[in-house]
């Protein structure tokens, strides 16, 4: 008896392990959240001199919309649709306090848009998103993608850039970007557009001589 008695103790002890393993595992799990960088550059004729390194927050809608892309089935329950997609990049000035523009005030999950979105252009037929005379969302020029080298050279790396020209936001202290998902990439589409992730910075005044250069790195 005295033997079936540690057989027993033994069997709740490894019971108990195995349960706080599972615990564990599905509280770190909730850490696990896709991921991004973003650079920022002022680009003239001779070289590229980079303003801000940076990480991103991709925000509960963007996840929600994630989760029911990877099985293409829409989420009913959800705002973004499941044949949109990142396509659109915004800009605006509300990603700092201002009594201190060059304190970035972080992301939140539950954004659903930029703070203080602004306009991008007035004229440049690419853009989205018009109202109030101006373009709200600006194309992505390009997206690459890239080996993981921390993860056997797996492609794990997408590399998305946009270029702010000389003449776009002219005259706004930019503090703030985001990606937004849309059903259309064509210049002039409407929206709806939804936001996947959003990053803030210390400001960058932008005037007609400054090109700037977006790379947003998305990692899986």
């Amino acid at each position: 008896m005295e033997k079936e008695k540690d057989l027993l103790i033994r069997i709740g002890d490894s019971t108990r392990e195995y349960m706080n393993d599972s615990i564990k595992k599905v509280t770190n799990r909730k850490k696990n959240t896709p991921s991004g960088f973003v650079e920022i550059y002022e680009v003239d004729e001779e070289n590229k001199r980079n303003l801000v390194s940076k990480s991103n927050l991709v925000v509960y809608l963007g996840r929600e919309w994630l989760a029911s892309r990877i099985f293409n089935i829409n989420n009913a329950a959800i705002d973004p649709e499941g044949d949109e997609w990142i396509c659109w990049f915004g800009l605006g000035t509300g990603g700092v306090l201002p009594a201190d523009p060059f304190d970035p005030v972080p992301p939140t999950n539950l954004d659903t848009d930029l703070d203080t979105p602004i306009g991008i252009n007035a004229s440049d037929a690419t853009c989205a998103d018009f109202h109030d005379g101006f373009y709200f969302k600006h194309p992505i020029d390009t997206v690459r993608y890239e080996q993981d080298v921390d993860n056997d050279n797996k492609y794990l790396i997408a590399k998305a850039e946009i270029t702010i020209g000389n003449d776009d936001a002219v005259g706004n202290h930019l503090s703030e970007a985001g990606l937004f998902t849309a059903n259309s990439s064509a210049g002039g589409t409407s929206g709806p557009f939804h936001l996947y992730a959003r990053v803030t910075f210390p400001s960058i005044t932008k005037t007609l001589t400054r090109q700037l250069l977006f790379v947003w790195y998305i990692y899986v």
